[in-house]
């Protein structure tokens, strides 16, 4: 049984705890919050024990989960690190290129295991999706969409909706199409009572030629996660929400230039029914496993980082108005 603590309990530490609780091969032995009461909440539902200095955890586990706040998340995973302990981080991995690379470098020093919370890397969908591109079912890949957008979430104080929700789909577009080259970004503050952008549309400018275009926003009223691909064979659509892929062909058959008025398209179109599975599940599972076999997770520090400078790069194109290259 691999000893798992989760430090922060937020939205998404309540939900690492209950997962954890769920998988047979993970003992939940602890969790750590500043809001004492939080940690008692969630102490309570497990049986298990809850401490406000995260210090305490650490002796006690093999690996730990931190969904705290981006700003904590550098000086927790450092201090795990240095005790011999591997990391799922949520995302962005921290608030600083700089500081990314110090915790790449320490994981790999110690032969530690640092895994990043992208995620939708492990939506069903996108498993459909890499895979199906890598064998050659869709054709080549062309050009990717996104559409990630919803009203503003209260839980977020420290980040604009770029590296809230941006980076999702900058990381999905670097697994899915390759490395970026630059970035153009616009974005806006529409609601004022917050410190950070709340909307904005980036443009992705792939090494091979592929471009990718994500619109981001915390101003619509309902929740939509989807993406949408160009490819040489067919239109594909996927949907993170329903966990469902549509793929979509066509083709003209003997036309009549006497009657341009009824142009003979045969559509294709198929839906496919994927097994659904909690993403988050997969993630914790794929952790776990990345440390008993000693390999690589599928969202690594180093994708974490990867997808730290492209939302960095993205963030100084808005401001600057200005295609910014991703070094």
């Amino acid at each position: 049984m691999l000893k798992v603590g989760v430090i922060g309990l937020g939205s998404m530490g309540k939900n690492h705890a209950r997962v954890c609780s769920e998988i047979e091969n993970i003992e939940l032995v602890g969790v750590s919050d500043i809001d004492k009461d939080a940690a008692n909440i969630i102490a309570e539902r497990f049986n298990i024990k809850n401490f406000v200095d995260y210090h305490e955890l650490i002796p006690m586990i093999d690996a730990a989960i931190i969904a705290t706040p981006t700003i904590y998340h550098h000086e927790i995973t450092v201090d795990l690190l240095n005790n011999g302990k591997h990391v799922l981080v949520e995302k962005p991995i921290c608030e600083s290129i700089k500081k990314a690379n110090e915790l790449v470098e320490n994981a790999e020093k110690n032969n530690l295991v640092l895994a990043v919370g992208h995620i939708e890397r492990h939506n069903p969908v996108v498993k459909f999706v890499k895979e199906s591109l890598d064998d050659g079912k869709f054709g080549e890949l062309i050009t990717l969409t996104s559409k990630r957008v919803s009203k503003f979430p209260g839980r977020i104080r420290d980040v604009g909706v770029m590296m809230d929700l941006g980076i999702h789909d900058i990381d999905i577009m670097c697994y899915l199409a390759g490395k970026i080259d630059s970035v153009y970004a616009k974005a806006g503050r529409f609601t004022k009572e917050i410190e950070y952008e709340d909307h904005a549309n980036i443009v992705l400018n792939f090494e091979n030629g592929i471009c990718g275009i994500v619109e981001i926003n915390w101003l619509t009223p309902m929740k939509v996660r989807k993406l949408s691909l160009t490819c040489s064979k067919n239109f594909v659509e996927a949907d993170y929400i329903e966990q469902s892929v549509t793929i979509s062909s066509s083709y003209i058959e003997e036309v009549d230039d006497m009657n341009l008025y009824k142009i003979p398209i045969q559509y294709n179109v198929n839906q496919v029914a994927l097994e659904k599975r909690e993403p988050l599940r997969n993630e914790i599972e794929d952790f776990v496993n990345a440390i008993e076999n000693n390999g690589r997770p599928l969202a690594s520090g180093e994708d974490g980082l990867m997808a730290l400078k492209i939302a960095e790069a993205a963030t100084n194109s808005y401001q600057k108005s200005e295609e910014v290259k991703v070094l």
